[in-house]
């Protein structure tokens, strides 16, 4: 059997790489090497970061809820247990929006969680 050589296979992997690296700085983006460690790190933190993002997104929701009702005269905490109580089922995500784009539905789901 003869020997094959991977020479025209791995310049076509490394241009891969390094052309998916474009916009790094210095030699991550020129060197093999340093562009495939870029590769595999960026990789890594999309990975993680779509974990964090989620993480951000619901302490975004919590911090603009707790102005909404601080305006009210009450904490987070209180109002999401009237939430509760009142059987009113709305997630975070969507009590943010009404907080933010329409304060007369937040404040009129606000009310009748209070009052129960």
């Amino acid at each position: 059997m003869t020997r094959v050589k991977t020479g025209p296979y791995r310049r076509r992997r490394h241009q891969k790489i390094i052309k998916s690296m474009q916009g790094q700085f210095g030699s991550r983006h020129r060197l093999w090497r340093r562009a495939n460690e870029s590769m595999l790190k960026s990789y890594w933190y999309a990975y993680r970061d779509r974990r964090v993002r989620k993480r951000d997104r619901r302490r975004l929701w919590i911090m603009r809820i707790n102005a909404a009702v601080r305006q009210r005269g009450i904490s987070y905490s209180v109002f999401m247990h009237k939430l509760r109580e009142a059987n009113i089922q709305l997630n975070r995500k969507t009590l943010a929006d009404l907080a933010v784009r329409d304060p007369n539905a937040f404040s009129a789901v606000a009310d009748l969680a209070i009052k129960q």
